[in-house]
């Protein structure tokens, strides 16, 4: 496994992968280490989770730097990405009793009756390189504090970022057990799955991937969460305020270097405004610093790997070729990097790849729609269901078009993201299960009904 600078195409590190006897070492310490974690009182567990977030507070500069080097993301990103899992360890670090005591449930007069939420065991982690920190944190702050434990297969891009994670548990005093890396290649996923010391997995990841990893999970009736990708639409309607969305939308279609699953994706634009809204989003696209992530003054970076980047003019090309104009960009940047410009798409026919496809990567598909019923139509006509965004002057409207559109999450008049106190998650082919918030921590827990009764 290889890591390399996708803004110079540079190695920086290697790592072995992990062979039968590690991966066995580590299975039998995560099952081990379990039975003794799950005893811990929970106050333990949040006082150490707390602890993260001091370890991750005083290395910020450090973690953000090995994640643009990694992965690309401008440095000021990725410094917000370490603040943000310091937050979510905060966020359980006082929560997580709260959220974890039993419920008392009135059946009988003469029975005492609740529901404890109790932790399965070793969960594994099969986590993406475009969040390398935030998406292994949300998962593993509140499957730790319930009492599980964490096997984490990264991306192989961001082997450092992996190793760097398992530093900060260790740093804060967490058993060497309690989080562990797995170098595995993809292909051994199934084997780590169908092992009887692993009780559930998460994915954060493509379809294809989900479905691999639920068909496996499935044959073992072992639990999942499944967040996949996103399409997501971005509605403008015609009381909309146009120059926010148009700075929105921007920002929302090329953050991370337009490498996000709650990206906008597909803009769909009332007819009445439309010609308005796609000259103010081409001139905010047009105004970004594309260049080096460690330049502070940087708004979009490279792409994480060069057939990413070439998978995305792809799309674009096969688009353009099917009937979609290039209002903008369209090609990747002529230099050193896997650099693809800020673009926007319109008169996208609705079978092009810009149109059915995920576009991960600074491309806006922007779509002309005739009323507000046509947008929810359009917005809907996705096998995605992750995030939306609707814009409209009439907080009533926005909440009536946010109702009928197909997503995990919808917001209307901000830029979608993923909140501590609210359940992250898709429907459709975005996935199932939910992250964050109560929800979150409740995911990879026996909800187990207890009677007692008199003898």
């Amino acid at each position: 496994m290889q890591s390399v600078d996708p803004a110079t195409e540079t190695r920086i590190d290697s790592f072995d992968r992990h062979d039968g006897a590690a991966v066995e070492e580590r299975l039998d310490r995560a099952q081990r280490g379990f039975e003794a974690w799950r005893e811990r009182p929970i106050t333990d567990r949040q006082a150490l989770l707390a602890g993260v977030s001091d370890v991750l507070e005083a290395n910020e500069s450090e973690y953000a730097r090995t994640m643009t080097a990694e992965m690309g993301k401008p440095i000021g990103q990725a410094r917000a990405e370490v603040q943000k899992c310091a937050r979510v360890c905060e966020y359980y670090a006082e929560r997580a009793g709260t959220f974890l005591q039993d419920d008392r449930v009135a059946v009988e007069p003469d029975a005492k009756t609740f529901v404890a939420y109790e932790p399965l065991g070793p969960v594994l982690a099969v986590m993406p390189w475009n969040y390398p920190f935030w998406q292994v944190f949300r998962f593993a702050a509140p499957a730790l504090a319930a009492g599980n434990v964490c096997l984490l297969k990264h991306a192989p891009n961001v082997q450092g970022c992996a190793e760097a994670i398992a530093d900060v548990f260790e740093a804060a005093g967490f058993p060497e057990y309690a989080l562990q890396t797995l170098r595995v290649a993809d292909e051994t996923v199934a084997d780590v799955i169908a092992d009887d010391r692993v009780r559930a997995v998460t994915l954060t990841g493509s379809v294809a991937a989900g479905r691999a990893v639920a068909s496996e999970a499935g044959a073992q009736l072992k639990k999942t969460v499944l967040e996949l990708g996103g399409s997501d639409p971005f509605v403008v309607l015609d009381d909309a305020d146009l120059d926010r969305a148009a700075a929105v939308g921007c920002q929302s279609r090329t953050y991370n270097s337009g490498q996000s699953c709650i990206a906008a994706k597909r803009f769909v634009v009332h007819t009445e405004v439309y010609d308005e809204f796609v000259d103010r989003l081409r001139t905010e696209m047009a105004a970004l610093t594309v260049g080096d992530p460690t330049d502070e003054e940087t708004d979009v970076g490279p792409m994480a790997r060069a057939d990413l980047r070439d998978d995305l003019h792809d799309q674009v090309e096969r688009s353009v070729a099917a009937g979609a104009t290039v209002e903008l960009g369209g090609e990747p940047l002529d230099r050193d990097g896997y650099f693809y410009q800020p673009t926007i798409l319109t008169d996208v026919p609705s079978d092009a790849p810009a149109a059915t496809e995920e576009l991960f990567g600074p491309v806006a598909a922007v779509f002309e729609v005739e009323s507000e019923a046509a947008a929810v139509t359009l917005a809907n006509d996705t096998e995605y269901g992750l995030g939306a965004t609707v814009w409209t002057d009439d907080r009533q409207r926005g909440e009536a078009v946010a109702r009928k559109i197909e997503a995990g999450c919808v917001f209307v008049n901000e830029f979608v993201t993923s909140h501590l106190e609210l359940p992250f998650g898709g429907v459709k082919d975005s996935g199932y299960g939910r992250e964050l918030s109560e929800a979150g921590i409740r995911e990879f827990v026996n909800r187990k009904s207890v009677w007692v009764s008199d003898p």
